[in-house]
């Protein structure tokens, strides 16, 4: 008698960014250590870092086209659901500005790049270059390219974002029968990140060089202000959770931050170990449908918000703008950093989740704005790992609370279940979520979140 062999569980592929993390923290120890013993050798290595950026610069088209298409086609999804799709949106793009306000108030009035002068040289340049600058009709002539292929070839980002608006709207216009372009495009983009997880598998080499030739040019300066702005923007965070949106929570639906944060401290564990809110997607819409939201609610504001509701990343973007300006002894000026910041506000959605997109849309915006500035991106990689913690956080935090808000506002949360489930009485069942596929996006579970806890 032949008795059959159980299946074996299928194995999940191991995440191998852990090492990729460890290596830039090692990096980052080493170009410390070289940059202190042996100054001029470490400033020798600068290439290494300048490399890196290129690299970087190199994605910087593809992606930004790609995600507002993208973005601009789930806008018409949002929309298609009326009331709730224009509420949310509404509210993304409020919360948006209030995060870019705070992170502008913060970076400030920390300065946490003053003294540095990282790249005196480069930003003499820099400064020629704006003196030298065109007029208003020649610089709004100069961001319509040649032609749209042109675009992506001239390294001239504003042209990108001007081609992808176009498209992406004319996508929106057609309706249906773009479905298939839009599908095509988002396998691009699918493409063009994996290409640039595989550029980041380089960032130990780009943080080692670009680190060691600051600190081998500024001493431990260099060391003093990466803290200045890693522990500013853990407070800025801070202070956006627990005030603002602790304020919204509370006014618009009575609920306490604090119970919410307990609910969803499984899935804060899973962002902290992974460093991207997308790793708790599907748990998000699982447990947001459990605490009384209804599904459709759910199903649109959870998805449309991991591309449109990035408050952390807004912040991020911010106080690492400010920070490069101010240690390349140029900062901007406030018109300049509203519309940088603006540009990036743009530019950044869409790309949640995905690892190194947060440092090539800030290096997309300082092409655009300040292409002096874009060689210190380098000295960001060797802290960009602790902050990305806490901006992915932060996110994943703004989107659990616009679920609530946004359901509040529509009459679609149960507030009898959601006080009982906060509190406990109801506790969430881990055996009745459905297993989910690491390799999906958002995106593609956007129409079916997979709930089956209700």
């Amino acid at each position: 008698m032949t008795i059959a062999a159980e299946p074996q569980p299928k194995q999940q592929p191991k995440d191998r960014t852990h090492y990729l993390y460890l290596s830039v923290i090692v990096a980052v120890v080493l170009a410390i250590a070289v940059g202190l013993l042996a100054p001029d050798i470490a400033v020798e290595l600068k290439p290494l870092g300048t490399g890196f950026v290129n690299l970087i610069k190199m994605m910087i088209s593809p992606i930004i086209f790609c995600t507002i298409v993208l973005g601009i086609g789930s806008v018409r999804s949002a929309a298609q659901v009326g009331k709730i799709g224009g509420l949310t949106l509404g509210y993304f793009l409020v919360m948006s500005f209030v995060a870019l306000a705070i992170g502008l108030g913060v970076g400030n009035l920390l300065h946490p790049g003053d003294g540095l002068n990282i790249t005196a040289d480069v930003a003499k340049a820099g400064a020629k270059q704006v003196k030298e600058q065109e007029s208003l009709p020649d610089f709004l002539l100069g961001i319509i390219p040649d032609t749209m292929v042109s675009a992506f070839t001239s390294g001239e980002v504003l042209q990108t974002l001007v081609v992808a608006l176009l498209v992406g709207f004319a996508l929106q216009a057609m309706g249906r029968p773009a479905e298939p372009v839009l599908r095509a495009i988002g396998s691009i983009q699918k493409v063009v990140f994996r290409i640039l997880k595989m550029i980041m598998w380089a960032a130990p080499v780009g943080a080692f060089g670009a680190m060691a030739a600051v600190v081998g040019e500024t001493g431990v300066d260099a060391l003093k202000s990466l803290a200045v702005i890693m522990f500013g923007f853990y407070a800025t965070c801070a202070v956006f959770i627990f005030v603002i949106l602790a304020t919204v929570l509370r006014v618009v639906a009575g609920v306490s931050i604090l119970l919410l944060l307990k609910y969803l401290a499984r899935e804060f564990l899973l962002i902290v170990s992974t460093s991207s809110s997308e790793s708790a997607f599907p748990r998000l819409l699982a447990k947001m449908e459990h605490a009384g939201v209804e599904r459709p609610t759910v199903g649109v504001v959870v998805p449309t918000g991991y591309s449109f509701n990035l408050d952390g990343t807004m912040i991020y973007l911010t106080m690492a703008s400010l920070f490069l300006a101010s240690a390349m002894g140029d900062p901007l000026s406030l018109g300049e950093q509203i519309s940088l910041l603006l540009f990036m506000m743009i530019a950044s959605k869409g790309a949640a989740g995905v690892t190194g997109a947060g440092l090539a849309t800030l290096a997309g915006g300082l092409n655009a704005h300040r292409p002096e500035l874009v060689d210190g991106v380098g000295l960001i990689v060797g802290i960009d790992r602790f902050m990305s913690e806490a901006r992915a956080v932060t996110n994943f935090t703004g989107n659990a609370v616009a679920t609530i808000v946004i359901g509040s506002w529509t009459g679609t949360v149960d507030k009898e279940r959601l006080d009982n489930v906060l509190a406990g009485r109801l506790p969430f069942d881990e055996n009745l979520l459905l297993d989910e596929d690491d390799e999906h996006a958002p995106e593609d579970r956007t129409d079916e979140p997979a709930l089956a806890n209700r």
